[in-house]
């Protein structure tokens, strides 16, 4: 069951499971006491429950960005043993519907453009767009074992009524499509067969309409194995979306296996229209 999150009796197991997701120090904990002022100010706080056991939970607080009210979606948690069960995406579907209860059309948020199941929840079942990457957005690292590598970030926008986004939500996922473009493209970014990234020529790549950045299929795996590989791979993606994006390129789609299931995935960018 999915529902509202209400009282502190509810928020303290929400921030024990936080905890426990990202295993941080207690100074990077959220406080009860700012828990409870965020409900209070209007801020959506969604629990995702297996009978009485909290098993994965959203909070997104108001936003005023570009002019535009919305919601930030800050965090998203799901207990290890529910994952892989669309539970995410659930979660994200409540926060929609509160959303736009409250006559709200726009949330953002952010993620690690490394991580290959965010990326394909985020674009390819959401429809999410981004035109901003956040360099060590929360630092150069927390006291959270996934966060030792940057605290780079996407920021994604989802425009919750868009036809875009109806679409996705239906279940019309535009793979087809996008490996066909992936076909066509030199990546900026490209998984090497040894395991490393190989930089495009930048110059070429941002003269064209679309653009395609590679990652690898398991970025945890390289994270805890080879760290200098992982800061590689991260340098490398970094000077990718940041030179594209600033060009006036957006992140439109990803595709998560472009050369089998073992295989890297791929982002395709495109240039924006005038």
């Amino acid at each position: 069951m999915i529902r509202d999150l209400e009282t502190i009796a509810e928020f303290e197991p929400m921030l024990r499971l936080e905890k426990e997701v990202w295993a941080l120090a207690d100074a990077d904990m959220t406080p009860i006491t700012l828990a409870v002022a965020l409900k209070a100010a209007g801020s959506i706080l969604i629990g995702a429950f297996d009978g009485p056991e909290l098993v994965g939970f959203a909070l997104a607080f108001p936003s005023f960005e570009r002019g535009r009210v919305g919601f930030h979606s800050h965090m998203l948690a799901v207990r290890p043993a529910y994952r892989e069960h669309g539970l995410g995406y659930r979660l994200k579907l409540a926060q929609r519907e509160r959303a736009l209860s409250f006559g709200i059309t726009d949330m953002t948020w952010t993620f690690d453009p490394l991580r290959r199941l965010n990326a394909h929840l985020n674009f390819c079942k959401l429809g999410v767009i981004s035109d901003s990457y956040r360099v060590d957005f929360y630092g150069p690292q927390t006291s959270s074992h996934l966060h030792t590598n940057g605290t780079d970030r996407l920021w994604v926008t989802w425009h919750m009524v868009g036809q875009r986004v109806q679409e996705r939500m239906g279940g019309k996922e535009p793979s087809v499509e996008v490996l066909d473009a992936l076909k066509h493209l030199e990546p900026l970014v490209r998984f090497n067969g040894d395991g490393k990234p190989a930089e495009g020529d930048l110059a070429a790549a941002l003269s064209r309409q679309r653009i395609a950045i590679e990652i690898p299929g398991d970025m945890d795996r390289i994270e805890k194995k080879d760290k200098e590989l992982a800061r590689h791979w991260r340098l490398a993606t970094r000077r990718a979306f940041t030179e594209a994006l600033q060009a006036g390129f957006i992140v439109k789609e990803f595709c998560r296996s472009i050369r089998g299931q073992q295989g890297p995935g791929a982002y395709l960018l495109e240039r924006a229209s005038e």
